[in-house]
């Protein structure tokens, strides 16, 4: 159903409006993990509107319009903010240009999808204006209705705030450091360690880890080995109560082989002392 009298200056001939009504305005929190948070719009007749923002240190948001029928050519959609009937004299506003691609959901950057949040936010109907690549004589009308929005928007705000600090790219591979003759790890590489961890926890897409460790050239050769082997193995222990399946991580204990500094050293043979995690997921 087309909700049309929030656009009545443009119900004209040859334009095709698609906007929920009052009783159609949906709005859905979907992805409530600590890795990604969607807030979802229904669109009758015409797709979904999705805003999204992942786990990282600036968590950045998207925007997605996923549509039923994808463009079957190259062009641009206006995008505008057109104030609500109650707000009568208010001009709309110029947002950005949205990029329509061949057989691809429109997208937007960070920027415009915050400043499309804080339109809605204020009862404004963000709408996409462009020409119908399946009819010449007809222009597009999209809109984002505003009604129901709040309270939704609210919840997704709370949940983006919970997401981690960091994505996969940052712990998918690490590199620690263990104390001198001892099997505990450094401060700094515990703090590592608990990050992987608290990623892990989340992750339930995670295909395996490999975990690699190695000693310096102190202590003797076969002393070193086993010394590797316990240390990925506790390693790998640790994965496995969060609830990394056991058979997706795999272990190497290299003791003194493949020393990356001098053994002559203090700080090579720190160098030496560690731990490499890989971390891989479906491509």
């Amino acid at each position: 159903m087309f909700y049309v009298f929030f656009f009545s200056s443009y119900a004209l001939a040859g334009i095709r409006q698609y906007t929920a009504n009052a009783d159609e305005s949906i709005w859905e929190l979907e992805k409530t993990t600590r890795l990604s948070c969607r807030l979802n719009h229904t669109i009758p007749a015409y797709g979904e509107a999705q805003f999204n923002s992942y786990a990282s240190k600036s968590k950045p948001m998207s925007f997605t319009i996923d549509m039923l029928i994808k463009p079957n050519d190259y062009d641009v959609a206006a995008v505008k903010s057109i104030p609500p009937m109650w707000k009568p004299g208010i001009p709309s506003k110029e947002l950005a240009n949205l990029k329509l691609l061949k057989q691809f959901d429109g997208e937007l950057d960070s920027k415009t999808t915050w400043l499309m949040l804080t339109e809605l936010e204020k009862g404004f109907t963000p709408t996409f204006y462009y020409q119908d690549w399946n009819n010449q004589n007809d222009k597009i009308l999209v809109g984002l209705l505003s009604v129901n929005f709040k309270k939704v928007y609210l919840e997704f705000l709370k949940c983006r705030d919970r997401m981690l600090a960091y994505s996969f790219e940052d712990i998918a591979f690490t590199v620690m450091n263990y104390e001198s003759n001892t099997g505990e790890l450094t401060k700094a590489s515990k703090k590592r360690l608990d990050k992987i961890g608290e990623y892990l926890k989340n992750d339930p897409s995670i295909e395996s880890v490999l975990i690699s460790a190695y000693t310096d050239s102190y202590g003797g050769r076969y002393l070193n080995e086993t010394w590797s082997k316990k240390r990925a193995k506790a390693i790998k222990a640790y994965m496995t109560d969060l609830g990394v399946e056991a058979l997706r991580v795999k272990v190497e204990g290299f003791g003194e082989k493949r020393h990356i500094s001098s053994n002559r050293t203090i700080l090579g043979r720190d160098k030496n002392r560690r731990v490499v995690i890989q971390i891989a997921k479906p491509n």
